[in-house]
């Protein structure tokens, strides 16, 4: 009996060692990136944000462009001072690419009047996307009452100053779920013409075999559905249409989400992947081209996908937020993890 406990012991103490190397290894793995000969990779660059967007906080959870002001969406108005969305004006963040070496950008605040409309939901786990019409604006809500996930429509007005946002409670409009699934509704909202798009979060042909786009027209009624494409792992936001109604979707991948790991992923076999997501184990971030067309709904548009350099497997960065920078790229901001960080992509 004494033995059988002495080799039990000792393979407790292997499989402990094996899972701290793992995860020194995966908290600071470096593949040798110099010689892939596979797709290239792009690197962020980090636009650094003045108290309070710096705090982990924040929670970005969605951008859209109001005139030339970004407007970042924080998960939870009060999260510091008052209850405020957050804008940068344009022109600040090409300042800091020109010159990187420039200080920490501040933040507009514009303070939001939707305290009864918060009150009057249960189980409320903040807002999760936003868009633009004109003075009109969009954002959809997340809820998880008595364990039913379910997401929201709802819309308001900003002042021509932004001095102020009102949120109307009488615009709040329930938006179906294709399924019930942790901590998932529609991340995602596109604004076309007098449409609004919606779009759920988990879009994977094992997870979620037929998705669609929920519509609503600009009063925010519901008017059907379009189809939308399997798309592996999570979509959490969206750019604006260009000319040839092309945008643009963070696409992501994390431990935090092990239930969205596909059986295959159509894009990495279509493309191929980079050093560092092949050397990953649970890490993906892309940003993933998709073109709209009124009759036939939403398709992939066969681009291939931008996949960002990785900072390591385990120290994966929570993309919740993606705008187009007019024809130089993209920025991109996180929710908590690893921190709030608002960044650069570049065209590759």
């Amino acid at each position: 009996m004494q033995k059988w406990n002495w080799m039990l012991l000792v393979i407790f103490l292997l499989v402990v060692i094996a899972g701290v190397a793992a995860g020194v290894y995966f908290l600071t793995w470096s593949p040798d990136c110099e010689i892939w000969d596979g797709p290239s990779e792009v690197q962020i660059t980090t636009i650094p944000l003045a108290d309070p967007l710096d705090r982990r906080t924040a929670e970005i959870s969605g951008m859209d462009w109001y005139g030339d002001y970004l407007i970042l969406l924080p998960q939870y108005f009060n999260f510091a001072v008052g209850r405020v969305i957050y804008a940068i004006p344009k022109a600040d963040l090409l300042g800091y690419l020109a010159d990187p070496t420039g200080a920490s950008l501040e933040a507009i605040r514009i303070p939001v009047d939707d305290e009864q409309l918060e009150e009057s939901l249960r189980s409320f786990e903040g807002y999760e996307s936003i868009a633009f019409s004109g003075d009109q604006v969009f954002l959809t809500v997340e809820t998880s009452a008595r364990r039913q996930m379910q997401g929201y429509l709802v819309s308001g007005e900003i002042a021509s100053d932004m001095s102020e946002i009102v949120l109307d409670e009488s615009s709040l409009h329930p938006i179906d779920l294709p399924l019930q699934l942790f901590n998932s509704t529609d991340e995602a909202m596109l604004v076309a013409g007098d449409q609004v798009f919606t779009f759920f979060e988990a879009n994977g042909i094992g997870v979620n075999p037929n998705p669609v786009a929920q519509v609503f027209d600009l009063n925010r009624s519901p008017t059907g559905t379009m189809p939308f494409p399997n798309i592996e792992y999570r979509v959490t936001d969206a750019t604006r249409l260009d000319a040839q109604n092309n945008f643009w979707v963070a696409n992501q991948f994390s431990f935090g989400t092990l239930g969205m790991r596909p059986n295959q992923d159509s894009l990495a076999q279509t493309f191929g992947e980079g050093c560092t997501h092949a050397h990953a184990f649970s890490t993906v971030e892309r940003l993933v081209e998709m073109h709209y067309d009124p009759q036939a709904g939403f398709s992939l548009t066969g681009t291939p996908p931008i996949q960002l350099q990785l900072d390591g497997d385990l120290k994966f960065r929570n993309w919740e937020a993606i705008a187009r920078l007019d024809d130089l790229g993209f920025l991109i901001a996180t929710d908590k993890y690893p921190g709030t960080v608002l960044a650069f992509v570049p065209y590759p």
